[in-house]
């Protein structure tokens, strides 16, 4: 059974190749990758029906979404979200921590000071929300917390070498949220990083940015490594006892 997307109907006021790439995009940036082991199948005759389009300009939409890392193509099976194993996520979250370090590094520097300031506002507007009742609001608040980051850097080819990477690490980054009161701590990291980029201290706020995503790396390593292998030696017993009737 495919995964069902939430999609917007298509508007013949946009040029229609691109707009159901960005549709399709957005549609999957709001899928929880990593949440459970659910089939992550995209049904073209779904999606066409859903966009209210013929399937060729679906077809050429995520062709694209696979050369971004999106999706794969997989002959004679379908069309997937594609979902990273855990040695490629630990890879990923090493990569952005340098990638944003570098920002942070270069925003202290030549961020504006109402860029900074608009920055600490957001972060406090929006601390309150990182109880459990309101985890996913701080979730996608969080995320843009980050965005904000490589905008201040004004550096395209650093904003341009992240977005491959984009829309797994908000999946990875909406999971590991709710785990071991991380949302709370996020906070904190958050307030050090904007006084770093405050006080114009870049290799302060560089470190600190550093630090904040290489704990979501050692969390996820140990984390999501003990539940894999719960989570097999569940299903090993489980077949065990279907064997053994």
């Amino acid at each position: 059974m495919a995964i069902d997307v939430n999609l917007q109907h298509v508007s013949i006021n946009f040029t229609l190749k691109d707009h159901i790439y960005d549709v399709l995009r957005e549609g999957i940036l709001n899928v929880d990758i990593y949440e459970g082991n659910e089939d992550l199948r995209l049904d073209e005759r779904q999606l066409a029906q859903q966009l209210g389009v013929s399937r060729t300009p679906i077809r050429e939409a995520l062709a694209r979404l696979a050369q971004d890392g999106l999706v794969e193509i997989l002959p004679r099976k379908g069309v997937f979200i594609h979902r990273k194993s855990l040695d490629e996520i630990l890879d990923m979250v090493v990569t952005w921590a340098a990638l944003e370090s570098m920002a942070a590094h270069i925003a202290a520097s030549v961020a504006s000071t109402s860029e900074i300031r608009a920055l600490r506002e957001f972060a406090e507007r929006h601390s309150v929300t990182a109880s459990s009742a309101e985890l996913s609001e701080y979730s996608d608040a969080n995320i843009k917390f980050h965005q904000a980051i490589f905008d201040m850097s004004g550096s395209p080819l650093l904003k341009s070498t992240t977005d491959g990477l984009f829309a797994h690490m908000i999946a990875v980054r909406r999971r590991a949220m709710g785990e071991n009161n991380r949302a709370t701590h996020s906070v904190t990291d958050h307030i050090g990083i904007i006084e770093a980029l405050e006080e114009r201290d870049s290799e302060l706020a560089s470190r600190r940015v550093r630090e904040h995503t290489m704990r979501l790396h050692d969390h996820i390593r140990e984390r999501w490594t003990r539940l894999a292998k719960r989570s097999k030696a569940v299903s090993e017993n489980v077949k065990e006892l279907r064997n053994k009737k």
